[in-house]
């Protein structure tokens, strides 16, 4: 077999709305200011990144390298870069940068920044060899963890660890939706003390065993009520039905939170469900206060994923997989 050239790398490139990624070898990329270029070991599959392959969300720069649970190595910094050196393992989320001057980065709000660049979104990610990234908003990674089962607290941990902040100090939690970011945040609600109660969808019998598994204090179907009210509710699931049907399970005075990106629609419920000063609440994107606070805390619980490995070749059948709702845990391209 022929060696390969140094300066060229292969990447899964979304070249269109609804089709399958195309394999391509493409020139390493160069790292500007203040850019770091990574040897990427480990993308997680998020579902947002079928939210982008599916043409759900409508903005994406085509043709586009998905992914944004990127683990790998500092390999190049550009020009003013002191913050990783080279050999650092370092995790790129969703939040690729933010603007830094409009109302909400000076509020301390950076998650809603006004002009944001989001990895594997309007910028090229990790189901790629390679991969640059804002060095300024990358973490530093505990040594504990192995590539492929830090990749998916970059995203399902992080948004998932904000989703969790807003219930408060709710002791009956509902998880509707346990897949990536459901069964970290389930072992985070746990270790505080929490109650879990975990929904998965109609039939998935293997996946109630597995929230079980983990701890869970009950699991079911999202049809059917919990055992308790919820003081509060989180949805992974990008199921606009489940609102309702949360709202019904939450006893007054608590709250439900959508933790997704994208859902369909809301259908109309009557008011009565949301009355009794129940709250209803939507998470959008993360802030790297957040990653810094949840990454250590997942070490101290300690928070182990669990993953499904593919070949980055076959990134189209993780893809399918999680589509399909056959990952338990999280899928994680390997991409050494």
């Amino acid at each position: 077999m022929r060696p390969r050239d140094p300066g060229r790398t292969r990447a899964m490139v979304m070249t269109a709305p609804g089709q399958p990624l195309v394999l391509q070898e493409r020139s390493v990329p160069r790292p500007g200011p203040g850019e770091v270029l990574l040897r990427v070991h480990a993308c997680g599959v998020c579902r947002t990144d079928l939210h982008i392959v599916d043409g759900e969300l409508t903005d994406p720069a085509l043709p586009l390298v998905p992914g944004h649970e990127i683990v790998g190595i500092v390999v190049e910094r550009g020009a003013g870069v002191t913050r990783f050196d080279i050999g650092d393992r370092i995790g790129v989320p969703w939040l690729g940068s933010t603007c830094g001057a409009c109302p909400y980065c000076s509020g301390g709000r950076e998650n809603l920044c006004d002009a944001p660049v989001f990895t594997g979104y309007t910028r090229d990610g990790g189901y790629a060899e390679h991969a640059v990234a804002d060095a300024r908003y990358g973490f530093a990674l505990p040594a504990a963890l192995d590539d492929i089962h830090a990749a998916p607290l970059l995203c399902a941990g992080l948004i998932g660890y904000r989703a969790l902040r807003m219930a408060g100090n709710a002791r009956r939690l509902g998880i509707y939706g346990f897949g990536a970011a459901a069964h970290v945040i389930a072992q985070v609600a746990l270790w505080q003390g929490r109650a879990v109660y975990a929904h998965t969808r109609p039939g998935d019998l293997a996946g109630q065993a597995f929230a079980r598994s983990l701890g869970c204090d009950w699991a079911g179907d999202s049809t059917q009520p919990p055992p308790e009210p919820l003081d509060a509710a989180l949805i992974f699931a990008p199921v606009g039905a489940l609102v309702p049907a949360a709202l019904q399970a939450t006893r007054k005075g608590g709250t439900v939170i959508c933790a997704g990106i994208h859902m369909s629609d809301i259908p109309a419920f009557p008011y009565r469900w949301l009355w009794g000063e129940r709250s209803l609440r939507s998470v959008a994107n993360l802030t790297r206060a957040d990653g810094e606070e949840f990454l250590a805390l997942a070490a101290q619980v300690p928070v182990r994923t669990t993953t499904e490995v593919f070949p980055l070749a076959e990134a189209n059948a993780a893809l399918e997989a999680l589509r399909a709702g056959r990952v338990n845990g999280a899928a994680v391209l390997d991409c050494r």
